[in-house]
């Protein structure tokens, strides 16, 4: 037998059991995979409470890494040995050893680790998509990113700075407001003192921003479409502090034609050649040490309460892992 976190009813971080399940061979276009770490997401939180609703008893989250163990009929390009992760796949990755379709795995490059992996592989490819697909960030951008100091944050505001953009984050304290700063921001707006729509306006010179990238949501995207440019994009792609209330769309003709899109990665990375080609792109910035993946806090699986209490209530940055 092995263990997994799982949860039989939705709630807060208590309703996380530690148990054993019975993971068996895998069928076809199957691999069982041994983890090593398993990422934690803020997405990870919203399934668990309802927010996104799951069918109980469930599993949880969608990123690790780990080990094939065995691999199941029909699946020719991975074999008992490799070295593996994932960030986008069923609901299950909080689990010593599970069952996984073996198109959602990503076999890992020589110089990228387990815990790298898995701290960087669903909020990775969610930048891919973002900076690379949804709205193209170019040399010569300035954007606006919330939550810079988050999982996503520090990623995609060095790997914006990479490109060659100018990059403006929010964030909520001064601690964070450094951290943000060491990872490519240029500037950075602490929302909890400041009007960031009143700073962006300032430091972009009345011009304001092509694209918003917004994981907040209640808080911020009303003020995140002052700060768009005509024709400007505001992407949702979270919402930490609440479901956005529904928007009259007459609002989007007001403030300059503007688009909204509420984009996941599940949708971006369905196919598998989208998925490889876009971890690829994410390997490449990684390995090059264009983007530094850190992990900040690490707790072991079975105290993944604890670690949803602690990201709930904003005491973590950046990257958090599950080691197995």
């Amino acid at each position: 037998m092995t263990h997994a976190i799982r949860f039989h009813k939705t709630g807060g971080p208590e309703v996380l059991v530690w148990e054993e399940v019975s993971v068996g061979k895998p069928g076809p276009g199957e691999a069982r995979i041994r983890h090593t770490a398993v990422g934690l997401n803020f997405v990870d939180i919203y399934n668990r409470s309802g927010v996104y609703p799951v069918q109980l008893p469930s599993g949880l989250g969608s990123e690790a890494a780990g080990v094939v163990e065995e691999v199941g009929p029909g699946v020719t390009d991975l074999k008992a040995g490799d070295r593996v992760a994932y960030g986008a796949s069923p609901l299950g990755a909080y689990s010593e050893a599970r069952l996984i379709p073996a198109d959602r795995l990503l076999k890992l490059p020589d110089g990228v680790d387990d815990k790298t992996a898995a701290a960087m592989m669903l909020k990775g490819l969610t930048t891919q998509y973002l900076i690379r697909q949804t709205y193209r960030v170019k040399a010569g951008d300035t954007i606006l990113l919330h939550a810079a100091a988050g999982g996503v944050g520090l990623i995609l505001s060095q790997w914006a700075k990479h490109l060659g953009a100018t990059v403006i984050g929010t964030v909520s304290s001064d601690e964070k407001a450094k951290l943000a700063k060491a990872h490519g921001c240029d500037h950075v707006i602490i929302y909890t003192r400041e009007d960031f729509v009143k700073r962006v306006d300032e430091i972009t010179g009345g011009k304001k921003v092509p694209v918003v990238y917004d994981s907040v949501g209640k808080d911020t995207f009303l003020k995140s479409l002052d700060c768009l440019a005509p024709l400007g994009v505001a992407a949702l792609f979270g919402a930490s502090s609440g479901a956005v209330e529904p928007l009259n769309l007459g609002l989007l003709a007001q403030k300059g034609s503007l688009y909204v899109t509420r984009p996941t990665l599940f949708t971006y990375a369905a196919k598998r050649e989208a998925l490889v080609a876009m971890a690829n792109e994410l390997f490449d910035v990684v390995k090059s040490g264009a983007v530094k993946i850190e992990v900040h806090q690490t707790y072991p699986l079975k105290d993944a309460a604890q670690a949803h209490a602690d990201l709930a209530a904003r005491k973590t940055t950046g990257s958090t892992v599950l080691t197995v």
